[in-house]
């Protein structure tokens, strides 16, 4: 394994430098929070409350497709929704600069997880309604968007050109994700009028804080993509206990936007994309040495094994009828 690490010039220091940078006086008080993808930490403030700072993974994202990020999480605070957007200096700029990294300032915003019961989904749904009907007004111009040749394509070839794939395994799995990926773009091409609009993009229930009702967090994956994108990540159970929960997603959704049933038939789609993009993302961050400390189960013979297992479920999934709106 390489000695790559992304963020081994990010010491304490750096990031108390970095805070007070922007005009904020740190009182020293320093907690790491969860997150993989980039650095995030809770810095205290001398007599005003904590703030949390986003250290964002060197050469992810480009300024302006971070700038779109923040544009975006304003324009729904301005709309009233429930999402946290960052914290802008004197000069209304959002994006700081401490080389080698780009961070932002968040206000620190507590919550709970919640417990996705039909009440607390129909509220979900209703954020979630309104949050589309404000993503419907204008496009991204730099933010990415969810397709298959992103999410699918790129993914298999990645893991297929780097030897993460045992030998033993790998053309079951070339094999496999060709029909995956020739049936994944049959579904999608007979959806393609599908409106696509602005999302939160990775809405699973993680991403979520209860505080009096839901917050939304995390808009680091926003993107463009049809709305269901937001919406089945909350499904979980057998069959009957998702069409529970979608009723309930589905009828706070409608008291602040439409929805379209026909977008049901991308679930199995969007879902096997997901399963690919995120044995790729493991792979690409791999040299990281916080990622085998964190996954220690993926890149062993068990995890692909168990991995093409989940495809082969999918496969099946795809010819399966789409849940319904009754």
């Amino acid at each position: 394994m390489s000695e790559f690490q992304p963020f081994n010039e990010l010491t304490p220091d750096l990031v108390l430098t970095a805070v007070e940078s922007t005009g904020l006086c740190c009182d020293g008080r320093m907690l790491a929070l969860n997150s993989y993808e980039n650095r995030v930490y809770q810095v205290g403030v001398e007599a005003a409350e904590p703030v949390v700072v986003k250290f964002y993974r060197p050469n992810r994202w480009t300024r302006e497709q971070i700038q779109e990020e923040h544009d975006f999480l304003d324009e729904l605070v301005a709309a009233e929704l429930p999402v946290v957007a960052p914290v802008r200096n004197e000069s209304g700029q959002s994006i700081h600069l401490c080389p080698p990294y780009l961070f932002t300032v968040f206000p620190r915003r507590g919550g709970r997880l919640p417990e996705l019961d039909f009440d607390t989904l129909h509220a979900v749904g209703r954020t979630l309604g309104k949050l589309h009907s404000v993503g419907g007004l204008r496009p991204f111009a730099h933010r990415p968007a969810l397709t298959i040749s992103h999410f699918g394509v790129a993914s298999c070839h990645f893991l297929l050109e780097h030897d993460f794939i045992p030998v033993e395994l790998h053309k079951a799995y070339e094999t496999l994700t060709s029909d995956l990926l020739d049936r994944v773009e049959d579904i999608v091409e007979d959806y393609s009028h599908v409106k696509q609009l602005r999302l939160h993009g990775d809405c699973h229930p993680g991403n979520i804080l209860w505080r009096d009702g839901p917050l939304l967090v995390d808009f680091d994956d926003c993107q463009t993509g049809p709305a269901i994108q937001d919406l089945w990540m909350l499904l979980s159970g057998e069959r009957d206990q998702q069409q529970g929960q979608l009723a309930e997603l589905i009828d706070g959704y409608a008291t602040f936007n439409d929805f379209n049933p026909a977008e049901l038939a991308l679930v199995e789609s969007l879902r096997t994309l997901r399963v690919m993009h995120y044995a790729a993302w493991l792979a690409r961050r791999w040299d990281d040495p916080a990622f085998p400390r964190s996954f220690p189960w993926f890149n062993t013979a068990r995890y692909w094994s168990a991995h093409i297992l989940e495809l082969r479920e999918q496969l099946a999934a795809l010819d399966e009828p789409p849940l319904k709106l009754f």
